[in-house]
């Protein structure tokens, strides 16, 4: 099977957001031991988040992300999976 470079350039991307993800979840875990609190280690990831994003693609961008999670919030994705009988 042949890849395009658009298959490749998603698959890099998708590596690259689950390595991420493993970082995030490994300074979440650390801060949880120092003893910091959930939403003081949330507010400062999005605080870190939004101001590399104003610094490196502008306002503009940096609001459209913050529509886009509004919206993720309103419908529910990060709901914790609930089992359903």
């Amino acid at each position: 099977m042949e890849h395009t470079t658009s298959d490749l350039d998603a698959l890099v991307r998708e590596e690259k957001r689950l390595t991420a993800v493993e970082c995030h979840n490994e300074a979440w875990a650390e801060g949880l031991s120092a003893g910091i609190e959930t939403d003081i280690l949330a507010e400062t990831a999005l605080a870190t988040a939004f101001g590399e994003i104003l610094r490196t693609h502008g306002e503009a961008a940096a609001l459209a992300l913050l529509d886009e999670m509004r919206e993720k919030v309103i419908a529910g994705e990060f709901e914790p999976v609930r089992l359903r009988h």
